[in-house]
């Protein structure tokens, strides 16, 4: 078993919550101790979204320490330039190339990063990040609502166990009728990422 600690971070509506309780089923399938919590930030109104996912053979706290981040997971990518301090040299980053920009930035008050600052300040961190249009690979799927099954499967490599128990999580997680289209939105990001 290996220590591991999964950053998961977005704005509201974009089911950071339910991808997250889906790893931490996987994790448990998997045979680790698992501890998670959730910050939501006025959520319900595109609000920043985080979980902290921790899993190893014991864990005592849900929390992960700055610097020591293995995977990050950004459904927005403002989000992934965010929360950088909780990232390593060891960390691998799947970003979402989807901008939502808070209420700051659309005031004016702020400007939203470029894409080639976010990516420099993942290079200066020595982390290679990949900077995926899951987006448009859902809306080519059918349904936008997927795109966190999506990024669940791209991301999906990057676990220390077998994508299988991360689709059987999937699985017993969603009702029957969300399953088929669910469980081709995870094949298809698997795919894209290997």
């Amino acid at each position: 078993m290996k220590k591991f600690g999964i950053l998961i971070v977005g704005v509201g509506g974009q089911g950071v919550i339910l991808a997250s309780n889906i790893l931490c089923d996987a994790a448990m399938a998997a045979g680790y101790d698992v501890k998670k919590t959730d910050t939501l930030g006025m959520a319900q109104r595109g609000g920043s979204v985080v979980s902290h996912l921790r899993f190893d053979k014991e864990v005592s706290s849900p929390l992960i320490p700055q610097g020591q981040t293995d995977l990050i997971i950004a459904f927005e990518k403002l989000e992934a330039a965010r929360y950088m301090e909780y990232l390593g040299k060891q960390t691998k980053a799947v970003i979402n190339d989807m901008a939502m920009p808070p209420a700051s930035i659309s005031l004016g008050i702020a400007e939203y990063p470029s894409d080639a600052e976010i990516l420099e300040g993942y290079k200066q961190m020595g982390i290679k990040a990949d900077f995926i249009a899951a987006n448009q690979a859902v809306k080519e799927l059918g349904n936008a609502k997927m795109l966190n099954i999506y990024l669940l499967g791209y991301a999906a490599s990057y676990l220390p166990f077998d994508h299988e128990i991360l689709a059987g999580a999937i699985k017993k997680r969603l009702p029957p009728k969300l399953l088929e289209g669910n469980l081709k939105a995870f094949a298809a990001g698997y795919a894209a990422s290997r």
